[in-house]
């Protein structure tokens, strides 16, 4: 089985790598192979919301990160987000890479199972959390329980290795995902998915 991890910050050797491969470590225990990508690497335009990706399932611009790790996603069983926290947000140039990676090909990551994580210094992290949960939620993909939010806290490269519970919250959940990866895997034999419908869209005004 196969995980693609999506570091979104800009530094190579930092936190956020860290915690990747904190996980990653873990996963591999499991039988779980981990590819990571790095989301941040040179300039990321955000979505231009053209729809030119309606049809082709590729996103129309021209630089082809994101269509590359769409590609891989597609064919792996697992997701991993990573952002630093920002102003207690997404960095940008991850918000764009993940605006356009979803928009053009998120309904077809359904029923794969999804995580989140980040590092901060010291506040905000929460709500990155939850930002990048957002992603996998209206994907369909299905998010790996773990014992607390998936942080860890540190300032210096290698400082969140010195965060007890953070790493230990980071090991629980990479177990958890190779659990629920496999049980997927499973259940796509013995528990049918549900039917798909076409979907509704609506607005407030029609």
């Amino acid at each position: 089985m196969k995980v693609i991890a999506l570091n979104g910050s800009p530094r190579k050797e930092n936190n956020t790598a860290i915690a990747l491969s904190i996980m990653a470590a873990e996963l591999r225990k499991s039988g779980v192979e981990t590819e990571i990508i790095r989301a941040a690497e040179g300039a990321v335009r955000g979505c231009a919301a053209c729809n030119g990706c309606a049809k082709t399932r590729r996103c129309a611009f021209a630089d082809d990160a994101v269509n590359t790790a769409a590609e891989k996603i597609r064919a792996a069983d697992g997701l991993i987000l990573a952002s630093p926290t920002y102003y207690g947000g997404i960095n940008g140039t991850m918000k764009s890479f993940l605006d356009r990676l979803f928009y053009s090909s998120g309904r077809e990551f359904a029923y794969k199972a999804g995580a989140s994580i980040t590092v901060v210094r010291r506040a905000g992290a929460v709500d990155v959390i939850h930002q990048l949960n957002n992603y996998l939620n209206l994907a369909e993909m299905v998010i790996p329980p773990s014992q607390y939010w998936a942080v860890a806290y540190g300032t210096a490269p290698g400082e969140i290795t010195q965060d007890a519970e953070g790493v230990q919250t980071l090991q629980k959940h990479a177990r958890a995902m190779a659990w629920l990866m496999k049980s997927l895997e499973y259940a796509k034999t013995a528990v049918p998915r549900p039917e798909p419908v076409q979907r509704e869209t609506t607005n407030f005004i029609r």
